[in-house]
């Protein structure tokens, strides 16, 4: 019996911090592992694809199986403190402040000025950043405000197309699969089989229920594509796939390069269109996010030659759909989220 009684004591010191109910956001603190003392603050706020299902799911696999601290943030609705992705706010952005790393997966957000700077404080110090999906367009910010040269659609010259140009490598263009009906197979580019992000994945084991995004060509800078989006004629993994122009040539769904900050700063970017919940189910696109991480944090030469990527806990993603079609659960807390 005390044996029983023991276990379930380690048991309980093994889970990560879940957060009460009240707080905003949530912070899992980490242990040994090779992320040990590095911190990433993981931002979530899109309408379609489940950022806050996704990345609190991420941040348990980086605490509990890397060692890593995660901060998760939500779009908070004020009035009653559950998740609404549909809010413009997201409190708790001044852990930016001692990040390592940012994770972003929002999506035309137009946050208050006293947040946006959090993020554009951090840009400037060229720090790493791994952007999902969505974050391509993270911002919507209109001309008359303070940083509205984040926005998706900027035209000014010195930072065109805004964030997800500047910093990630590419803006919102649009669909390039057939969306909600193909899918995307990750084929990894010959040449880079031996790159850090792509460790311990098989042939084939990229997949994500989403669709391709569109990309425009050449990406910027020292973009270096690493995997390409095969378009898939079903959301199935054993899909075939879909002939003609739309494989030919394929788009990039993951790539890395570096962004300038201010002065000589220079930051490590790790881009991928896919990681809606429901990608996060295929542990192949799980692990190449993972892996993503690890690089951007500078810890690449920490990449295990398979990186444990277990779901934590029960993850039951929400179809991705938008507005007013099963979208996100409503009076949800930040807490409940990490369950």
């Amino acid at each position: 019996m005390k044996h029983i009684r023991f276990a379930a004591l380690l048991a309980l010191v093994a889970l990560p911090a879940l957060g009460r109910a009240e707080d905003k956001f949530v912070v899992l603190e980490g242990g040994d592992g090779p992320g040990k003392g590095k911190h990433i603050v993981l931002v979530s706020g899109d309408q379609e694809y489940r950022s806050e299902e996704a990345l609190p799911q991420l941040a348990k696999i980086l605490s509990k199986h890397h060692g890593f601290k995660c901060t998760v943030l939500f779009t908070v609705d004020p009035k009653d403190g559950t998740v609404n992705p549909n809010i413009n706010n997201v409190p708790g952005l001044e852990a930016l402040k001692t990040a390592d790393l940012l994770v972003i997966f929002t999506r035309f957000l137009n946050l208050p000025d006293d947040q946006m700077q959090h993020v554009v404080d951090y840009v400037a110090a060229g720090k790493p950043v791994v952007g999902l999906r969505t974050a391509t367009h993270a911002f919507n910010i209109p001309k008359d405000r303070k940083f509205a040269k984040f926005s998706w659609s900027n035209g000014e010259a010195d930072f065109k197309q805004g964030f997800g140009k500047q910093v990630l490598g590419e803006t919102w263009v649009a669909h390039h699969g057939s969306h909600g009906k193909e899918g995307t197979r990750g084929i990894i580019v010959k040449g880079h089989e031996s790159h850090g992000i792509l460790k311990g994945i098989a042939p084939g084991a990229i997949f994500g229920t989403t669709d391709v995004y569109t990309v425009t060509l050449p990406l910027p800078g020292d973009s270096t594509p690493l995997v390409l989006g095969e378009v898939t004629e079903t959301l199935k993994p054993d899909s075939k796939a879909v002939n003609g122009k739309k494989n030919d040539p394929m788009m990039p769904v993951a790539w890395t390069k570096t962004y300038k900050g201010e002065g000589d700063k220079t930051g490590r970017v790790f881009t991928t269109t896919m990681g809606a919940s429901q990608d996060l189910e295929f542990e192949g696109t799980r692990r190449l996010i993972v892996n993503g991480c690890f690089w951007a944090a500078g810890l690449e030469s920490k990449i295990p030659d398979k990186t444990n990527v277990d779901l934590v806990g029960t993850f039951k993603p929400t179809a991705f759909k938008f507005k007013g079609n099963a979208d996100w659960k409503p009076g949800v807390t930040p807490a409940d989220l990490l369950k």
